[in-house]
């Protein structure tokens, strides 16, 4: 195993003290995180697969995860702003970094420094960067196109007018096209395929420029889909991608806490505030060392968090071999879970409970919360000590 330790990765014994002694911890297996890209990389066909990571690379930390990604033989990446792009830079030397929400005034140095790739998602973000380049000299650049989110990019008709301006300046010259599909975890869904045709009108104005749609889910609609390049996210970081279908992504974040003590309590009692634990029977609860400070949201305390009714029953962990389920309101450092059903000498104060990973699904435990896995990841905070496997 390896820890990730003052911007460095070094090999550890599994006992690491400081691993074993964590009231949180976080085990995260680089090996996964390369399999399910390259599981990405063969459902992309032709088209090879770009690296995504944005937000410290989904919460599982970007030195880790670009080293791992660009010995796997990923080359192009994207990230969200330029100071990701910025700290990215020194893990993949010669790999080509996307910054989706483009250029400012002020960071356009940085585009230039660290050799990043702005896309251009607005007319105002067009003139400031061919302003810039004015100055600097050719740089790429990318062009974002809106073909139905109604998010980020210019709309059809400005790109076209762009493609076909007599004057457009000969210093434009995007290395790709882009577009973002809105519904495509929903593979039935008629936008898909309107934003399909509305982005083939776009990429046959800007011929022979590379062109890019696909995200996650994108990549499960098709090879229409693929074009040149695809953008998997969620999917490389072991989360959901389509509803409805079974996830064959392996997990790559196993998240566990202490248990700081185990209570007796009676048929009748209360626990947790506004008594929202009730027992109807005698039980055994284990106080664990987690909480929303940690990014285990309130919310996945299910019906002990007054007026919310999407998922009564609450997240589960697991332990010794089976789920329990957790009681009560999540607070800022402390969860309960109710280990009853555990035989009786099986819990102990010092044991971990898994919150998710192996045996709870992070988009189990989100839905539970009323989110999705990327917030579970993206949340996490930073008292988890973090170890991490190693890729072949």
């Amino acid at each position: 195993m390896y820890l990730f330790e003052h911007g460095f990765i070094r090999k550890i014994p599994l006992t690491h003290p400081a691993f074993a002694a964590a009231s949180n911890r976080l085990t995260i297996d680089l090996g996964a995180l390369a399999d399910n890209w390259r599981k990405m990389g063969r459902l992309s066909g032709k088209a090879p697969a770009a690296a995504v990571l944005k937000a410290d690379a989904y919460g599982i930390g970007i030195e880790p995860a670009a080293e791992t990604l660009y010995a796997a033989g990923a080359r192009d990446f994207f990230v969200a702003n330029a100071e990701e792009g910025a700290d990215l830079r020194p893990f993949v030397p010669d790999g080509r970094i996307y910054i989706l929400a483009g250029m400012w005034p002020g960071n356009e140095q940085l585009f230039f420094d660290n050799d990043l790739v702005p896309i251009i998602n607005s007319e105002e973000q067009l003139s400031l960067f061919m302003s810039a380049i004015s100055q600097h000299g050719d740089h790429p650049c990318a062009l974002h196109v809106d073909t139905g989110m109604n998010r980020l990019g210019l709309t059809v008709a400005e790109a076209l007018a762009l493609a076909n301006d007599p004057v457009r300046p000969a210093s434009f010259s995007p290395v790709l096209i882009m577009s973002h599909l809105a519904c495509a975890d929903d593979q039935s869904h008629p936008l898909n395929r309107r934003q399909l045709e509305a982005f083939r009108t776009v990429t046959q104005a800007y011929d022979g420029v590379n062109a890019s749609l696909a995200n996650s889910a994108g990549v499960h609609l098709g090879p229409e889909f693929h074009f040149d390049l695809t953008r998997p996210g969620i999917a490389v970081y072991g989360g959901e991608a389509v509803n409805g279908m079974a996830n064959p992504m392996k997990p790559v974040v196993t998240a566990e806490a202490r248990i700081i003590q185990v209570r007796s309590v009676r048929s009748g009692e209360t626990a947790s505030y506004g008594a929202s634990a009730q027992f109807s029977r005698d039980s055994r609860v284990a106080i664990v060392a987690v909480g929303y400070a940690d990014g285990y949201h309130r919310s996945v305390s299910g019906g002990g968090v007054a007026l919310r009714q999407a998922t009564p029953s609450g997240a589960f962990g697991f332990l010794h071999g089976r789920k329990v389920p957790h009681l009560g309101r999540v607070t800022m450092d402390i969860s309960l879970f109710d280990v009853t059903d555990l035989p009786e000498n099986a819990v102990r104060a010092g044991d971990y409970i898994e919150l998710f990973g192996n045996n709870v699904a992070v988009d189990d435990v989100a839905r539970a919360g009323g989110t999705i896995g990327y917030e579970m990841l993206t949340s996490l905070g930073h008292r988890y000590e973090r170890d991490y496997i190693e890729a072949e």
